[in-house]
């Protein structure tokens, strides 16, 4: 999953709310990495790994030319 938020408190909110979400669910990241200061944090859960960018670095890492021949499941203007 790739998702932008616009500030780093924005990056924050996103990452916060994905967590919170997942917990209690009882699901937990195997991995996290980056901060929302770097404006890129990663959630590894497995099967799903969760980019949260700031915009200037989604615009720099392009991780969708990745995945261009993916077909998209859920896209959220």
């Amino acid at each position: 999953m790739i998702c932008t938020g616009e500030s780093n408190r924005q990056v924050k909110a996103i990452v916060d709310a994905i967590s919170e979400a997942l917990k209690k669910e009882n699901i937990h990241p195997m991995h996290e990495e980056g901060t929302t200061d770097s404006g890129w944090v990663l959630l590894d859960y497995g099967d799903v790994i969760v980019h949260v960018f700031g915009p200037f670095e989604r615009d720099y890492y392009q991780l969708e030319k990745f995945w261009e021949k993916a077909c998209t499941k859920v896209r959220v203007p």
